[in-house]
């Protein structure tokens, strides 16, 4: 009997371990690259297969796919009686938050989580980080500070807290958006308050385990892990500098100020994820443009390689790159700049090698912007048109393989409809979201008519 119980629980397994999930923000090893094979080279001559579609509602968090499941969150906005949405109270637009559970297969939804959540923030319309997924719990962290563990199967509340009442931290300006990460036993945000620009919770109970860092604001990006020097990193990058610590302690190996101190001060935005390559970490910015760190071999640390001049938005000299984090290949740095420029850099100098709108904008607009996702030898972009795009991209140019409207752009900003939401790449197809629904497109090689 108890041989037949591990072999049913070995079996019960086996799906988890062959699915190819995207079960946090930038996939798996949160890098942005999506290595599941049997991939279109191409779309169908009518375009590939929109498998389903269902409502959703506003927000900008990016789906996460694990075990046959999609994980979302979104908005509601509070109504009264005649349907029509109330006023702000005290400055704070009324409302709730929601986790939505769906199924793969079919977009149905298996269970929601919803919560009270008054928001005062700029660009209000919903939840910016795509949740987190290991084995049977989702961890989720909406624009008010809520971070919600949950049960995967059920939606039941494992713990929950408020960052900002529980340590004190001024909202962003932007409401929280950096993608929690999970680390072992941990779960590391970033918080805000004193000394608790990051902290590290057990992810089972919610246990402060440590806390570190402090930063008037904490900025949007990510936090990631590396390796270098024999030493795995926890890379923390907020409005004042590049962060160096040890995951398991909060211990600070080192610290690099960006922007440079003494620099002029412009509006310092930490948004895109650092991105490693090989021995070298790089990161980028609007206002500040790109930093390109030599990561030490014998002992955590970091020299600067090459940094970016221009403080100026309307003329960047390299890459200032705002919602899109940036991506490496053979030797090349590849983002997307303030006003839509898909641009290509050397990774040694910085030096920009070519730029195009072609992948994004069509024309220079203020604010335009594309996600790129690396598949074998080429990148699928998605841009804030809801155009999915094939495409080659090399020192030689912007080489377009296919194109296909995923998308209708429904969020209104600068006076033009965009879609400001990362998609997820799982079992083969597209998992994508604007504010009104989300929808599964297969990408597979073969497609049934």
């Amino acid at each position: 009997m108890r041989r037949c119980l591990c072999l049913l629980a070995f079996l019960s397994f086996v799906p988890s371990l062959l699915a190819d999930d995207w079960p946090q923000w930038l996939g798996p090893k949160r890098d942005g690259v999506w290595r599941e094979s049997g991939i279109a080279s191409k779309f169908p001559k009518d375009g590939p297969k929109v498998l389903w579609r269902q409502p959703i509602g506003p927000g900008y968090t990016g789906p996460a796919v694990a075990n046959g499941r999609v994980f979302v969150m979104d908005r509601k906005r509070a109504k009264n009686e005649k349907g029509e949405n109330l006023p702000p109270i005290q400055g704070a637009i009324p409302g709730t938050e929601r986790v939505l559970c769906l199924n793969a297969a079919d977009g149905k939804t298996l269970w929601q989580h919803e919560y009270d959540c008054p928001y005062k923030i700029g660009y209000p319309e919903g939840p910016r980080c795509t949740p987190t997924v290991v084995v049977d719990r989702v961890w989720t962290l909406g624009a008010m500070g809520d971070l919600h563990c949950l049960e995967t199967a059920s939606g039941k509340v494992v713990w929950s807290k408020n960052l900002r009442d529980e340590y004190k931290a001024e909202t962003p300006v932007w409401g929280w958006a950096a993608h929690p990460l999970v680390d072992g036993d941990r779960i590391i945000t970033l918080v805000g308050g004193e000394g608790s620009a990051v902290v590290a919770l057990h992810k089972d109970t919610g246990k402060e385990l440590w806390k570190a860092l402090g930063v008037k604001e904490i900025g949007y990006a990510p936090p990631v892990i590396i390796e270098a020097a024999g030493k795995r990193q926890l890379i923390i990058w907020h409005t004042e500098a590049v962060n160096a610590l040890n995951p398991e302690t909060g211990e600070v190996y080192w610290s690099v100020p960006f922007p440079a101190s003494g620099k002029p001060q412009r509006p310092a935005i930490a948004i895109g994820t650092p991105q490693k390559v090989r021995d070298c970490l790089f990161i980028s910015s609007p206002h500040h443009g790109s930093l390109m760190l030599k990561l030490s071999s014998d002992k955590p640390g970091a020299s600067v390689v090459w940094q970016g001049q221009s403080e100026n938005l309307a003329k960047p000299d390299g890459l200032h790159s705002l919602l899109c984090s940036p991506a490496f290949k053979d030797g090349h740095v590849y983002g997307v700049c303030n006003f839509g420029e898909l641009r290509c850099l050397r990774a040694d100098t910085g030096e920009r090698v070519w730029e195009t709108y072609d992948a994004t904008t069509k024309k220079k607009e203020f604010l335009g912007s594309a996600f790129l996702v690396q598949h074998e030898d080429r990148f699928i972009i998605c841009n804030d048109l809801g155009d999915l795009i094939l495409a080659r991209l090399s020192g030689k140019g912007y080489e377009e393989i296919d194109r296909f409207h995923l998308l209708e752009t429904t969020l209104s900003t600068r006076g033009r409809q965009v879609v400001w939401s990362h998609p997820a790449f799982a079992n083969r197809c597209v998992f994508a979201r604007n504010d009104k629904e989300i929808v599964c497109v297969s990408l597979a090689a073969e497609q049934s008519p």
